[in-house]
C-alpha cells in the first residue's frame, strides 16, 4: 500500500510541475499552443477544461441548402407571472436550417432593453445584472424584432412556457407563430446530460458563457442545439420531429377524490384553474397514445365506458401559450 500510494504521490507531483510550469512561464517561449496547454492539464484527470463560447457570426450570403429559419428567443423579466410583471430584456438569433434538422447559418440577432413601469427587484438585478439605470428611457424596437419573427417558420425558446406567454402580452407578433421547447421537447438525459438548465448544458458540452443575458444565452442556447456527442444525432433535429408532431392534453374532470394517487402516479398534475385550464388533473401524450389514455380514464378512474373527459389537441402552434 505504500508504494502505491509512493507512485500516485509521484504522478501528482509531476503533474503539478508541469502546471506550475505553464502558470511561470510565457506558453510562447516554450512553443506550447493553448490547445497543447489543454491537453496537458486534461492528461492529468484532474482537470476539464471548458472554452469560451464565442457567438456565431452572419456570412455574407446564405446557403440554399437551408431553407428554414428559426428564431431563437429569450426574456428577462421582472418576476415569472406574465400577467403582472414585465419584459425588461428581450434577445432573438435567427437562424437557417434544413428539413432533417441540420443547422446552417445566422441571419440576424436583435438585443433590446425595456424600461418596466416599477422598479426592477433586487433579486432580478442580482440575477440578470440589469440595473433601473440600465434600462431608464430604453424600449425594445418592435420594427427590428419583427423584421425577426414574420418569416420565423419555428420560435424556440430554454422553457417556452415562460417565455411564450410574456411575448405574446408584449406584442401580437408572437401569437400565431409555432413554438417550441429545448427544455421539455429533447430527451437530455438519454444524452448524457444531467440537468436541463441551461448552465450545465452549456458546461458539460465543454463551453463557458455569461448567463441571465438574453442574446448571450441564445447564442449559447444555438450551440448546445448543434452539439453532437459521439454518433447521436444534434439535439435541434430531435426539437424539430418533437416540434412537428400533434399532442394532445387530456382533463381528468370530476375524477373521483379517492383516484388521486392513481392519477398522480401515471403523471398527471393538478391545475387549480387559475391559468383558464378546467380544475382537475391532467396530462399531455402524443396523439397516437390519447387512445390508450382514454381507456385509462374509462376503466380505471371514472369506471364507466362512455365518459367523455375534456380533450385538448395542440400543435407547435397552441404548444406553451398562457
Amino acid at each position: 500500500m505504500t508504494k502505491q500510494l509512493d507512485m500516485f504521490a509521484s504522478t501528482l507531483a509531476a503533474s503539478e510541475l508541469q502546471i506550475e510550469r505553464i502558470r511561470r512561464t510565457d506558453r510562447k517561449s516554450i512553443g506550447w499552443s493553448a490547445e497543447e496547454i489543454v491537453e496537458c492539464l486534461e492528461a492529468t484527470g484532474d482537470y476539464r477544461v471548458l472554452r469560451r463560447l464565442a457567438p456565431r457570426s452572419a456570412p455574407t450570403r446564405r446557403r440554399p441548402e437551408f431553407g428554414r429559419l428559426g428564431v431563437l428567443i429569450d426574456t428577462e423579466t421582472t418576476g415569472l407571472d406574465h400577467r403582472k410583471n414585465e419584459i425588461i430584456e428581450m434577445g432573438a438569433v435567427s437562424f437557417t436550417f434544413d428539413d432533417e434538422g441540420q443547422i446552417g447559418d445566422i441571419v440576424d440577432v436583435y438585443s433590446g432593453l425595456q424600461q418596466p413601469q416599477t422598479a426592477i427587484p433586487p433579486g432580478i438585478t442580482q440575477l440578470t445584472g440589469i440595473t433601473d439605470e440600465m434600462v431608464a428611457g430604453q424600449q425594445i424596437d418592435m420594427a427590428s424584432l419583427r423584421r425577426i419573427i414574420e418569416p420565423a417558420d419555428l420560435i424556440i425558446a430554454h422553457n417556452a412556457g415562460f417565455d411564450r406567454p410574456f411575448c405574446e402580452r408584449f406584442s401580437p407578433d408572437f401569437k400565431d407563430k409555432a413554438w417550441a421547447c429545448s427544455v421539455s421537447e429533447i430527451d437530455w438525459s438519454a444524452r448524457g446530460f444531467e440537468g436541463t438548465k441551461l448552465g450545465y448544458l452549456v458546461g458539460q458540452a465543454g463551453y463557458f458563457h455569461v448567463g441571465h443575458r438574453a442574446v448571450d444565452d441564445c447564442f449559447a442556447l444555438l450551440e448546445v442545439l448543434d452539439h453532437q456527442k459521439a454518433e447521436a444525432e444534434k439535439p435541434f433535429a430531435e426539437l424539430l420531429r418533437a416540434s412537428e408532431r400533434s399532442r394532445a392534453r387530456l382533463f381528468a374532470e370530476h375524477s373521483p377524490f379517492d383516484m388521486k394517487d392513481h392519477l398522480k402516479a401515471r403523471g398527471y398534475r393538478w391545475s387549480d384553474g387559475s391559468d383558464g385550464r378546467p380544475k382537475s388533473w391532467w396530462i399531455e401524450v402524443d396523439e397516437d397514445l390519447l387512445a390508450d389514455e382514454l381507456h385509462f380514464l374509462r376503466t380505471e378512474i371514472y369506471r364507466w365506458d362512455d365518459a367523455d373527459p375534456p380533450v385538448q389537441h395542440l400543435t407547435a402552434l397552441e404548444r406553451y401559450k398562457a
